[in-house]
C-alpha cells in the first residue's frame, strides 16, 4: 500500500497532537507536585508557630495566676517549641510513608 501526501499529513497532525496532550500532562503534573509542596510547607510552618503560640500563652496565663513571671512562660514557651517540632516529624513520616 503506498502513502499519499494526506496519509502522512495525517499522521504528522495525530503526532503533533499526541505531543501536546504529552506536554500538557507534564506540566500539571509539574503544578500539582508544586501545590503538594506548598501545601505541606505551610503546614509545617503552621504546626510550628501555633504550638509556639499556644506555648506562650499558657505559660503566660500560669505566670499571671502563680505570680512566677516570667519564668512560667519561658518553660511553656520552650515546650510548646518541642510540640512543634514533634508535629513536624509526625508530619514528616507520615509524608514518608505516602511516598
Amino acid at each position: 500500500m503506498k502513502k499519499t501526501p494526506e496519509d502522512i499529513e495525517e499522521l504528522g497532525r495525530k503526532i503533533a497532537l499526541v505531543r501536546q496532550k504529552k506536554a500538557a500532562s507534564e506540566h500539571k503534573r509539574d503544578e500539582n507536585d508544586l501545590s503538594r509542596a506548598s501545601r505541606i510547607g505551610f503546614r509545617i510552618g503552621a504546626e510550628l508557630l501555633s504550638a509556639v503560640v499556644v506555648g506562650a500563652a499558657i505559660g503566660y496565663v500560669a505566670d499571671d495566676f502563680f505570680g512566677t513571671r516570667p519564668w512560667l512562660m519561658a518553660v511553656f514557651l520552650f515546650l510548646g517549641g518541642a510540640a512543634g517540632v514533634l508535629n513536624v516529624y509526625r508530619l514528616a513520616r507520615q509524608e514518608d510513608k505516602q511516598n
